[in-house]
């Protein structure tokens, strides 16, 4: 691994941790039972799992390593999800129930719901992504990554809680430019021209 690649890696590291550290500290945390926060951080790791997973595409690990490592993230952004969910509906299944139904009156709950089932839509696609033909497979889960990227960053962004103002924004961006970056690199959209 060359100076560069281990900058890089160090980069990574820290645009997760940080943010991460930084909302592990606020006081919002105080009173909180330990399945909220537990629901929360996931929360978090889900987002910080979006900087991760695009740069696999990118071969930030050699060939089929990069892949394998971009199915496992994708597993864990699944898990990371349903943990979030998981954890609120115990804490306030009628809040929860309201999301779902979209009768919530707190507008980054539907931006989080909208994201949630891109989410599973995207595992699905990559399930059966032998079975629909790659140029259909590509605009679906690049149609699919679109809206997790935007709704899971409007929803973190909109959410006035444990994560810190500065760290959550820069943790956004860097999750909007990378996922742009890449969507540009691999040209999925161009079956729309």
């Amino acid at each position: 691994m060359t100076f560069r690649n281990s900058l890089i890696w160090v980069a990574l590291a820290l645009a997760i941790a940080v943010p991460m550290i930084a909302a592990a500290q606020s006081p919002l945390l105080q009173w909180r039972d330990p399945i909220y926060i537990i629901a929360g951080f996931s929360g978090v790791l889900a987002l910080a799992l979006l900087l991760v997973q695009p740069l696999m595409i990118l071969e930030a690990l050699p060939g089929a390593l990069g892949r394998r490592v971009h199915v496992w993230t994708g597993v864990g952004l699944v898990l990371a999800v349903v943990v979030h969910v998981a954890g609120l509906w115990i804490t306030s299944p009628p809040d929860v129930v309201d999301v779902l139904l979209f009768r919530s009156p707190t507008p980054f709950a539907v931006w989080g719901v909208v994201a949630m089932w891109a989410v599973f839509i995207a595992a699905l696609l990559a399930a059966v992504r032998k079975r629909i033909g790659l140029r259909i497979w590509r605009l679906a889960h690049s149609v699919a990554v679109t809206v997790i990227i935007t709704g899971t960053v409007v929803h973190a962004w909109l959410i006035e809680g444990a994560m810190e103002v500065f760290t959550k924004g820069a943790l956004c961006l860097m999750v909007l430019g990378v996922g742009a970056y890449v969507l540009r690199q691999r040209r999925a959209w161009r079956m729309f021209r």
